[in-house]
């Protein structure tokens, strides 16, 4: 019980650890490069050691434990915040901390060039420390807050280079297009928070999470016989579908491409991306509850939007040149793939294949990073070609990472978590067109990395480094003009480690000894050779190697046999379908097709709302203003011509009257008797006339 409760209290220096780094981070100078590496990387290796004690003691016994705390009062009721430790959440915490201390070494020797170091690993510390409180966050509003930090962070990481305005606007366009889907999920808050009175997820039966919230909200109608617990779920969704790039809200992940490739590594490996996959699996009990209690809407949108995602994305990469954007594309369609795994299989299905990803998507960023570091900052796959011979590590690591992702038979963890999606699907009572989808895309996925490999590590270099200045942060230290060189060791070690764990991840979930999934759901694994023989899973494994199959060997007829020789000739795709092509390298146009519609209404919106502050809002204002100004200048005029004209008019009067009496009364008496005598005179000569009259 003892060691139950450390574990619990001493939860919250996971993320606690990398933030405090941040903080002093954002202190150094930048000349104090050593120190804000050291302190970012030490940081990650203190929380990765406190994961794995975390994750050892729920291996001795598998329960859910977790420590709630008052935060704010508001009357008479406290809002309460707490962490959570389960098995989901162990599993999480050691994937983010060992890819990202991984990362944070590379970036090391990757990032040595940029002046702005100390800033880099300040982000890259905060980012990677909200994300860690959000794994361990037992509360939708505590998980909401690290979800906004880590929205923050990205914003700053992918616009880390923004005197480039690709960075810039890439950075904006993330920000905004996530903000879209975070309003569904705050509503999606308000209104869990209004029915249930609580956001903890788990609080001893009181949770939000739990039996009596979720009876409650089941049985509620909203409208068209939805279930109240059915519309929160769909608005929380509109938060993992922001975060984790679904149709609709894909278009700002390719974009993230503009930021440093050790933070697209982040961002579409361990971290950002996985934050919504893994916000579904925490709310997974609300996502399937239902009056019938047989899994609701919300599961049904999950797994179609997913499908739906998987093979839209995987379409458009066949076609893109980026090598960056390349593998952007396959991190959208394998989240399609998770949210289809949980969608058709539960929490374990999706986690699995998001566990499995994480290790080799970040190889593959890292070996592109690689890559892009050994030829000076290029990125453009037509522009390279036969590295192999110069960089026999970053090959090796990198065709491991291929091979996984695309689910090569057997020997790597991408077959055994994407075949499990595939079997899930496959017995999905709905419907099996998401089924049909996902193997479609696993074709595609297989045919796309080859081309990717052949245009890269294969042929002839179709052109040597280019000789103009590139910027600091994306080249090597060496002479721009020699041949491609391998990176140094602090790169091409991590990505020698991820290789070795996108093999062995694998067989911690076969079909045979699902050790991961059990863990997941709380069962202790056992090792059950009969597993394999249930019924269905051996033709479908051998169907989906078949098409693994099918798109290596295509890509490798088109692309690798012939591998072009100028980095101008069009693609073998082009040349067969130029105008299907080129719809799949734009994207099918998506991004058009929002600038023509909602940007431009947005636009329209924008200029009524700038008419309506400046003429009708700002204008009555100024009408008023116009006419004090009127009334106060007739006022004024009133004042100065009429009253005070008259006032000192009558002022002057008298005054020259007092004047003139002053003059009178002098105080000499032969005056007074001159005038007494005129007067005398002047009375006299006036009776006169009166008498002759």
């Amino acid at each position: 019980m003892a060691s139950t409760v450390w574990i619990v209290r001493y939860l919250w220096l996971i993320p606690a650890l990398p933030v405090l780094a941040a903080g002093i981070g954002a202190l150094l100078k930048q000349g104090q490069r050593r120190i804000a590496a050291g302190l970012a990387i030490a940081s990650m290796s203190v929380s990765f050691v406190l994961a794995v004690v975390a994750f050892a003691r729920l291996l001795l016994e598998p329960a859910r434990l977790f420590l709630n705390f008052p935060w704010m009062q508001f009357g008479n009721d406290w809002v309460k915040l707490g962490w959570v430790l389960d098995p989901l959440a162990a599993v999480m915490l050691v994937m983010v901390t060992f890819v990202g201390l991984l990362i944070f070494i590379y970036s090391v020797a990757y990032m040595h060039h940029d002046e702005n170091f100390t800033r880099f690993f300040c982000f890259l510390s905060l980012f990677a420390g909200a994300m860690l409180g959000l794994l361990i966050a037992n509360s939708l509003l505590l998980l909401f807050m690290c979800w906004e930090v880590v929205g923050l962070t990205s914003y700053l990481l992918i616009g880390f280079w923004y005197e480039r305005p690709a960075a810039a606007a890439a950075a904006k366009k993330a920000f905004i297009t996530t903000r879209i889907g975070d309003l569904g999920l705050l509503l999606g808050m308000v209104w869990l928070y209004g029915q249930t009175g609580t956001l903890l997820f788990y609080d001893h039966g009181a949770g939000c999470m739990e039996h009596t919230a979720l009876s409650l909200l089941a049985t509620q109608t909203i409208g068209f016989g939805m279930a109240a617990s059915t519309g929160i779920a769909l608005l929380v969704f509109c938060g993992a579908v922001g975060k984790s790039g679904q149709l609709p809200l894909h278009v700002w992940l390719p974009d993230a491409m503009e930021g440093p490739t050790p933070v697209s590594a982040l961002i579409h490996a361990a971290t950002m991306v996985a934050a919504g996959v893994y916000l579904v699996a925490r709310v997974y009990p609300l996502m399937s509850a239902s009056t019938n209690g047989a899994g609701g809407g919300a599961l049904e949108v999950v797994t179609w939007v997913g499908a739906l995602t998987a093979i839209f994305a995987a379409l458009v990469a066949v076609a893109q040149d980026d090598i960056k954007r390349i593998l952007a594309y396959s991190t959208v369609s394998q989240l399609g793939y998770m949210m289809m795994g949980i969608g058709v299989g539960g929490v374990a299905v999706g986690v699995f294949h998001l566990i499995a990803h994480a290790f080799f998507k970040a190889l593959l960023f890292l070996g592109a990073g690689s890559v892009i570091h050994g030829l000076m900052g290029e990125q453009d796959i037509r522009e390279m070609g036969g590295i192999r011979k110069w960089m026999p590590v970053t090959f090796a690591t990198y065709a491991v990472g291929t091979l996984a992702l695309c689910g090569f038979p057997l020997f790597f963890s991408g077959f055994w978590s994407k075949d499990a999606i595939l079997h899930a699907a496959y017995g999905w009572n709905v419907s099996r067109v998401p089924f049909y989808l996902g193997a479609i895309g696993a074709l595609l996925t297989a045919f796309y990395m080859t081309r990717q490999v052949c245009y890269v590590f294969f042929g002839t270099r179709r052109r040597d480094p280019a000789p103009e200045p590139i910027p600091p942060s994306e080249t090597a230290a060496s002479d721009p003009h020699e041949a491609a060189h391998e990176s140094p060791r602090t790169m091409t070690v991590p990505l020698g480690l991820l290789a070795i764990f996108a093999i062995l991840l694998g067989f911690l979930g076969t079909p045979a000894w699902p050790w991961l999934q059990d863990f997941l759901e709380m069962r202790h694994a056992s090792l059950d050779f009969a597993q394999l023989a249930e019924a269905g899973l051996i033709p479908l494994m051998l169907a989906s190697s078949l098409l693994v199959f099918a798109g290596l060997g295509l890509g490798w007829w088109i692309y690798g046999r012939r591998p072009i020789r100028r980095a101008a000739n069009a693609d073998a795709l082009e040349l067969l379908q130029p105008s299907l092509f080129h719809a799949l390298h734009k994207g099918f146009f998506i991004d058009d097709l929002y600038e023509l519609t909602i940007l431009r209404l947005v636009w329209w919106m924008a200029i009524a709302a700038n008419w309506l502050e400046q003429w009708v809002w700002g204008g009555i204002p100024l009408a008023v203003s116009a006419l004090t100004k009127s009334l106060g200048w007739i006022d004024l005029s009133l004042d100065r011509w009429v009253v005070n004209k008259g006032f000192d008019e009558g002022c002057n009067g008298l005054a020259d009257g007092g004047r003139l009496l002053a003059r009178l009364q002098d105080g000499r008496i032969q005056n007074y008797l001159r005038l007494l005598a005129a007067a005398v005179a002047a009375l006299a000569f006036y009776l006169l006339l009166g008498h002759r009259g």
